[in-house]
């Protein structure tokens, strides 16, 4: 797999652009400043076609990563804070070293790309049914959009280099690269309290992207941390994840709990995450930074209108035909659909809504578990005493999860709801 993906990495001889900059074609090695300008004009042209093709930042870093923030990581995944992604651990000496991806790997050209929304991204948590999809998610999946661009502008730095040869790879978050250490390395911002990217310009809202390669480029000033005394995004966060200031717990993070976490939600959690069903932006969206932001202008990249606050009922009904041709090409797809539907239960439950009960009853019988058992906290969040015992005694007999049959237990010890009856077993 390792293989498959540096060779996905790889920029190939028949992608290299075939135009290059005039002011780069046959210019001389010559001596004293000739080099520098020539690396200065190389970075010109660089930035100008990254700009074409709708990055809104470009800066370089040296393809390092500091002895503080391989201390940090190491200290976060001593603490256990990664929860279920075991690659991250196993990744790591790789992770903090980006030689290890590329030997002779010099720097790392990091591009943004704003995503900003056109509208308030906190809208839907006020509609208890329906549910609400992190920003990135709404639209198609950034990962492919931004790999075919990188993968052009690769190429062309390739071109643009020539005589001098140059060895390049690109990376979108899927590979071990610390992005974000490396683009506040690069100057494209700061990384706040929260841990994400902060930028002046776009605030929370930037798709970065990294170009690995064997040329020395002159490195671009990192950007200072200008978060000063402001607490927003940590007081926001519903679910304490952040245990002090620049420290994620991931395993109490709604976007993990959601997306990475593969098992049953903690019980103790499940109530903070009200209709969250795909990621949380409360962090992210609370910065003041963002007054500076504007909306993305990547046409490929337009939010989809019917996933802004989708209905629950709808959601609920998703099979998983249904679910593949819903989220085709959306990075929701990823996470599957009994864990998808595991959200939206746990959104159901924390609706209040007797008009969605029913919809949760019909998932107790669920073919995945992890669906049955988040249906089961959902219905007894809806129902009385009595009829979660009447629910449970019809299926307890054949249900041979062990989770599962836990949340039934967990249910008809749960203090009874005080709603209206629902339909029968």
């Amino acid at each position: 797999m390792g293989r498959e993906r540096d060779r996905q990495n790889l920029v190939r001889a028949r992608e290299v652009a075939a135009v290059v900059p005039p002011s780069l074609v046959g210019a001389p090695a010559g001596h004293g400043s000739e080099p520098v300008q020539r690396q200065s004009r190389l970075l010109d042209a660089l930035r100008r076609e990254a700009s074409a093709l709708g990055f809104e930042i470009c800066r370089v870093a040296p393809a390092a990563v500091s002895a503080q923030e391989r201390g940090r990581l190491s200290a976060w995944l001593a603490d256990g804070a990664h929860g279920d992604m075991a690659w991250m651990a196993e990744t790591f000496e790789r992770r903090v070293n980006p030689r290890a991806l590329m030997s002779a790997g010099k720097s790392v050209v990091m591009l943004g790309l704003n995503y900003g929304p056109e509208d308030d991204p906190l809208a839907a948590l006020k509609r208890r049914d329906a549910g609400a999809i992190s920003v990135y998610a709404r639209r198609r999946d950034y990962h492919d959009v931004i790999k075919g661009k990188l993968k052009r502008l690769a190429a062309f730095l390739i071109a643009a280099a020539h005589p001098e040869q140059a060895d390049v790879k690109v990376f979108v978050d899927t590979a071990p690269l610390m992005e974000k250490p490396l683009a506040a390395r690069a100057g494209l911002g700061w990384q706040g309290k929260h841990t994400n990217l902060v930028s002046r310009e776009f605030g929370s809202w930037l798709f970065l992207g990294a170009i690995l390669t064997d040329l020395d480029l002159p490195p671009d000033a990192p950007e200072a941390d200008h978060c000063g005394q402001c607490r927003a995004c940590l007081d926001i966060c519903p679910t304490k994840a952040f245990p002090a200031p620049y420290r994620l717990d991931a395993r109490r993070c709604i976007s993990y709990l959601t997306i990475e976490h593969k098992g049953p939600i903690p019980r103790e959690l499940r109530s903070a995450i009200g209709n969250r069903i795909y990621g949380c932006d409360d962090c992210l969206a609370v910065c003041p930074w963002n007054k500076f932001a504007s909306a993305g202008r990547e046409a490929k990249l337009k939010a989809r209108t019917d996933l802004d606050a989708p209905p629950l009922a709808e959601l609920a009904k998703l099979d998983e035909a249904r679910f593949r041709a819903l989220f085709a090409g959306s990075p929701i797809k990823r996470v599957g659909r009994a864990r998808f539907v595991r959200n939206v239960m746990i959104a159901i439950g924390n609706s209040n809504d007797q008009a969605l009960a029913d919809v949760a009853i019909k998932r107790l019988d669920d073919e995945a578990p992890l669906v049955r058992g988040a249906a089961i906290w959902a219905v007894a969040r809806l129902a009385s005493r009595e009829q979660i015992s009447a629910f449970a005694a019809a299926r307890l007999r054949k249900e041979s999860d062990a989770a599962v049959i836990e949340e039934w237990r967990d249910a008809q010890a749960a203090p009874p709801a005080r709603l209206s009856p629902l339909p029968k077993p």
